[in-house]
């Protein structure tokens, strides 16, 4: 995961994008802040004191910060298993990280071309225990010094999330702890704090994942308002997906192969169309770019399913070059139109905001 934070220095704008966002009744943060409806209720069912188990969504920031007060004696084991990689990590409640382990599944990936949710699901069952010990141990703590547990309940892959939150309730049913949901995208939007303690609300967030794009303008704990999201294919997906077609080895993941082999390429050989520019809102849609890039495979008669990319010919490798610089200057473009929309809608809504948070994971 990599974030950054960006000081929003667009220039001022008229009122008009402001206005055109608000009549179209933007989501409010419980339309997409809550998790699945199936864990949330397997969590409370077992749990049904805890006032940790509201949704954030329906807490005010002030309310928010009382329920979680910032205490240093706080710690908190946090359990991930949302879709491909398992992950622990020990967090203090100042935001100091004590430990985090992380055991990738990147075998898998090359193997099926992707998250098979199945055998996903399999290998996080193998590998949870250890993860969750060793981030334990590397923390130099034990389950019995935990103040809680916090999990990943949504959104993701459902045979994935609930090996997470199988263990989650394992340990907190054995030493009597709390259990935290969390909000796999909402986590992402906050996850910066901890970074970076000068970063206030409000701020403008771009969440990329391999099912996700978000644009968001956090006001506060449990306060968000959705500007622009997927309507279709994310851009992680686009980029697996090329990458797969084009032949590349996957074992490193699509965008890092896809990246690498645009470097031999010319960005401008193939002339792509960038994706809903007639759509003046701040929504991402991929699934029309994955086509244009089989399309140009096929009409290159590329053998790209029986030769991968390390035994092509010179032509061969290069004209696959050329699709994955063209795919991702146009694919890097999209993405650049909405946010740049996005600020100008945001600056519009809180004129105080500084900074552009971006997290891709």
């Amino acid at each position: 995961m990599a974030a950054t934070l960006l000081p929003t220095l667009s220039p001022p704008v008229s009122r008009a994008a402001a206005a055109f966002l608000l009549r179209r009744a933007p989501l409010k943060p419980s339309h997409y802040v809550h998790p699945p409806s199936t864990l949330r209720r397997l969590l409370i069912s077992s749990y049904p004191a805890i006032p940790a188990m509201c949704p954030l969504s329906t807490m005010s920031s002030t309310t928010a910060a009382r329920a979680v007060p910032v205490r240093r004696d706080l710690l908190m084991l946090g359990i991930e298993t949302s879709c491909d990689d398992t992950a622990a990590a020990v967090v203090r409640g100042d935001g100091e990280i004590l430990s985090q382990v992380v055991s990738s599944q990147a075998d898998l990936l090359a193997r099926y071309g992707g998250v098979a949710p199945k055998m996903a699901e399999e290998a996080h069952a193998l590998v949870i225990d250890q993860v969750v010990q060793k981030a334990l141990d590397d923390a130099k703590l034990s389950e019995s010094d935990l103040s809680a547990v916090a999990v990943t309940i949504g959104p993701g892959l459902s045979l994935c999330l609930r090996v997470g939150v199988h263990k989650a309730r394992q340990v907190a049913k054995a030493f009597g702890l709390p259990i935290v949901g969390v909000h796999h995208m909402e986590a992402h939007a906050l996850v910066s704090r901890l970074a970076n303690k000068d970063l206030d609300f409000p701020f403008l967030a771009l969440l990329i994942s391999g099912g996700h794009n978000l644009l968001v303008l956090a006001h506060g704990l449990g306060h968000y308002i959705q500007l622009g999201t997927t309507i279709d294919d994310a851009i992680g997906e686009a980029y697996d997906k090329s990458a797969r077609w084009l032949g590349l080895d996957m074992r490193k993941g699509g965008g890092p192969a896809l990246e690498e082999l645009a470097l031999e390429g010319d960005p401008n050989a193939v002339k792509f169309r960038v994706p809903m520019r007639q759509h003046k809102d701040c929504n991402f849609s991929y699934a029309g770019l994955k086509t244009q890039v089989r399309l140009a495979i096929e009409s290159k008669n590329l053998c790209t399913e029986d030769i991968p990319v390390s035994a092509a010919s010179e032509e061969d490798r290069q004209s696959r070059a050329n699709i994955a610089a063209s795919f991702q200057r146009v694919a890097v473009l999209h993405l650049e139109e909405r946010c740049e929309r996005a600020v100008e809608w945001a600056l519009n809504m809180e004129p105080s905001i500084k900074y552009f948070v971006t997290q891709i994971s």
